[in-house]
């Protein structure tokens, strides 16, 4: 009986353990998260863009798509977008323009000025990433946490379909 408790007892330590490491892991990413996120806004703001606008351009990069379409490419809220591209149409990076079948449907596209925008936006953060880690290292980054974000993704397609 006391073995069993001992054992227990490890395998409480391990599962809290486990638990923390999870948890700091988590935090760890979020402040990552907002360094970047600051980091490319700061970048960007010289062309006055934002890291947001950027990934909106960069989704209508292979196309046209109407603002649900983007919104859903991009992982993000319809009405979030919606704000984005009300700026880039402003600032003239994006056109919206009726569907030609179905003229209930705005279609939003890039302009000139959009893709010349969004060139000098990915250059300008491609100088913009720390030195400090090689090639090898962001690609391994990027692998692990392209996995834990397609897993995250799976649990939250689960949870609403269940």
């Amino acid at each position: 009986m006391h073995a069993g408790g001992s054992q227990g007892k490890e395998q409480l330590a391990m599962t809290t353990d486990s638990e923390r490491e999870l948890r700091n892991f988590c935090q760890l990413l979020s402040q990552a998260a907002r360094l970047v996120q600051r980091h490319q806004d700061d970048v960007l703001a010289p062309l006055g863009l934002t890291r947001a606008a950027v990934i909106a351009l960069e989704g209508l990069a292979p196309g046209a798509l109407n603002q649900e379409q983007l919104a859903s490419s991009v992982h993000a809220k319809s009405q979030t977008m919606g704000k984005i591209l009300a700026r880039l149409q402003l600032a003239g990076l994006v056109s919206r323009s009726r569907h030609p079948r179905d003229r209930r449907q705005l279609i939003i596209g890039l302009t000139g000025a959009g893709r010349e925008a969004l060139a000098a936006a990915q250059e300008a953060e491609a100088h913009a990433l720390p030195a400090e880690l090689d090639v090898s290292g962001w690609q391994t980054l990027q692998k692990e946490l392209a996995r834990f974000v397609a897993s995250l993704q799976a649990r939250e397609m689960n949870e609403r379909s269940a």
